[in-house]
């Protein structure tokens, strides 16, 4: 609550000027009937013009003045009200960036985005409402009530009732709505989750021909939705006509009260307009108040949603004496170590790491294979401490990664992960994304490293082909060759790459590692690869071999194929059997 109400503050005393000005408004309109009272009564009933034409001057005067500050007041109220809605985004976005990959699936990415747009939206929307309508509501019916009593006492009672009356009919029905407000935004999360796997799973539907299927997934979450807000429709296709009576029978009232008077001489004529007039923009700004009171539950619960996420302490934090980025960290460089690594993943009921220890130096290539399940992609995760390990420590240059700020670690690599996501934009500031200073002859120098350089050079526009949302105007292995590039460009001490070869050509990886290493000898710096295929590792200088999260063997292939039974099995199913013979001896 302390971290939304403070985004409010710089906005308090612009909030204060919209609410005066709205304020002001309501009076100068207010104050019309009463003039136009005092022209019927004290001008054309006694055929003064003189004072009909000032008296008519003054409204003219105070209609004007209306129409200045109800500007004054929309543009205030715009202004406090978009400019805290554009902060509270900022901070959701800001707070969402902090979270580590335990904290997301805590929200799922579908919500998030629910709570970071359409939420904002309706805490807007609530909040001009409650600046324009519902905080002047009461100082408008205490003025039109005095204006009332002023002009006829017996009259204001009668008006008092009528708004009271009118009051707790409308709160009474609209109090119906408050609940089916907060289901709203529940379902609407449902919808944003369902329409986003659907999106971005648009090839496996089609290749499936699950189309039918989606469509009536995504037609049942619709219906849910539209039967909540149907509901909610009924309450207001209720409230609003019989607010609309009410005022009629207030109206009606005081014609029949107002008419005894005017004959028994006790009023005259033009007070009774003036009274209609008063009834008539009290129970609107009434009506408008107890709309938006209707609608401050789910403004309400979009804005506890936003608290949660704001909330939430990141799972991953700096250290407060956490060593900030730039400048080497000790003598060592480019030297990654695990030393009995353990890590179980939240509500898992086994570790998927058991004591995992190893080294990987400057110039190195260190390969991680394994089954499936084995904990690869794991260990390429805990690197950039994407997660941070049970037990155990990541060192690099000799210091533990959770002593380092996430900048500085993440400084110091280059990952590749497993599922190739590319921005929309075009293929060289994809690679500039790894580097924003880079220069062309650096993303240059990169792509070609990647085996990228030939593909982008026969594009069209080369360098500045556009890319689509996710890569999905290029192959699979164009996307991963870019993502390469992207890493490279920076020039990190340590390269991650989670299985990022499985979409290349067994010529293009061949070629694409051996330009790595030449790339690690020349910038010193070390090489870790998690892969699927033998072929990809079989010059690395360390492959360790993974099961069921413990290390089965560390050595050369050579070595491995002599020693490791688990490094064996996978060797036969991937290699034929002269491969074997000559791998063996």
């Amino acid at each position: 609550m302390k971290k939304i109400l403070h985004l409010m503050k710089p906005y308090k005393w612009t909030a204060v000027c919209a609410v005066l000005f709205t304020v002001m408004n309501n009076i100068c309109v207010l104050y019309l009937p009463g003039v136009f009272a005092k022209i019927i009564n004290d001008g054309a009933l006694k055929g003064d013009m003189p004072y009909v034409y000032k008296m008519g001057g003054l409204m003219l005067l105070v209609a004007v003045l209306s129409g200045v500050t109800y500007i004054a007041s929309a543009v205030y109220a715009s202004k406090v009200t978009s400019s805290f809605a554009r902060d509270l985004r900022r901070s959701v976005f800001v707070k969402a960036q902090e979270y580590s990959m335990s904290d997301y699936q805590k929200f799922g990415s579908a919500s998030l985005i629910t709570r970071c747009t359409n939420d904002i939206t309706i805490i807007q929307r609530s909040f001009m409402m409650i600046l324009q309508m519902l905080l002047p509501a009461p100082i408008m019916a205490a003025v039109g009530l005095v204006l009332a009593f002023r002009t006829n006492a017996t009259m204001g009672l009668v008006m008092a009732a009528i708004i009271g009356i009118t009051g707790g009919i409308a709160y009474s029905i609209g109090s119906k709505a408050i609940p089916l407000f907060r289901q709203l935004q529940v379902k609407m999360d449902n919808l944003t989750r369902i329409l986003r796997e659907i999106i971005s799973g648009v090839r496996v539907i089609r290749a499936f021909h699950k189309e039918k299927y989606e469509e009536e997934r995504f037609g049942s979450s619709c219906k849910d939705y539209c039967d909540i807000a149907i509901e909610t429709n009924k309450i207001f296709a209720v409230l609003l006509p019989t607010l609309t009576l009410l005022t009629n029978l207030g109206i009606i009232c005081i014609l029949l009260f107002g008419g005894v008077k005017v004959s028994e001489g006790m009023m005259q004529i033009g007070s009774i307009f003036a009274l209609i007039e008063y009834l008539t923009i009290i129970l609107f700004t009434v009506t408008m108040a107890i709309l938006v009171f209707m609608e401050i539950p789910r403004a309400q619960s979009c804005w506890e949603r936003l608290q949660e996420v704001l909330d939430l302490e990141p799972e991953i934090q700096d250290k407060e004496n956490a060593l900030p980025q730039g400048g080497a960290l000790t003598p060592i460089r480019a030297q990654l170590e695990f030393r009995n690594v353990s890590f179980r993943y939240t509500n898992a009921e086994e570790a998927v790491l058991n004591k995992i220890s190893f080294t990987s130096k400057a110039g190195e290539t260190t390969a991680i294979i394994g089954g499936t399940g084995s904990g690869k992609s794991t260990i390429a995760n805990l690197i950039p401490r994407f997660f941070d390990v049970d037990e155990g420590e990541i060192l690099i240059d000799g210091v533990d990664i959770r002593n380092l700020s996430q900048k500085e670690l993440r400084s110091r690599i280059g990952f590749i992960p497993q599922k190739t996501f590319l921005f929309r934009g075009t293929i060289a500031s994809n690679i500039r994304y790894g580097k924003e200073d880079a220069s062309d002859t650096e993303i240059i120098q990169a792509a070609k490293t990647a085996q990228a350089h030939t593909f982008i050079s026969s594009m069209e526009k080369g360098y500045d082909s556009f890319v689509a949302q996710g890569g999905t105007n290029l192959s699979g292995g164009q996307k991963q060759r870019i993502a390469i590039a992207r890493a490279l460009v920076r020039k990190p001490e340590i390269y991650v790459f989670d299985d990022s070869f499985s979409a290349l050509d067994y010529k293009t990886d061949a070629l694409l590692r051996k330009a790595l290493r030449q790339e690690i000898k020349n910038k010193e710096a070390s090489l870790i690869i998690v892969a699927q295929r033998i072929s990809t590792i079989l010059d690395a200088d360390r492959i360790i071999v993974l099961d069921q999260g413990e290390i089965a063997g560390i050595g050369t292939h050579q070595e491995l194929m002599k020693n490791c039974l688990a490094y064996k099995q996978i060797a036969a199913s991937q290699l034929s059997e002269s491969q074997l013979k000559k791998e063996v001896v």
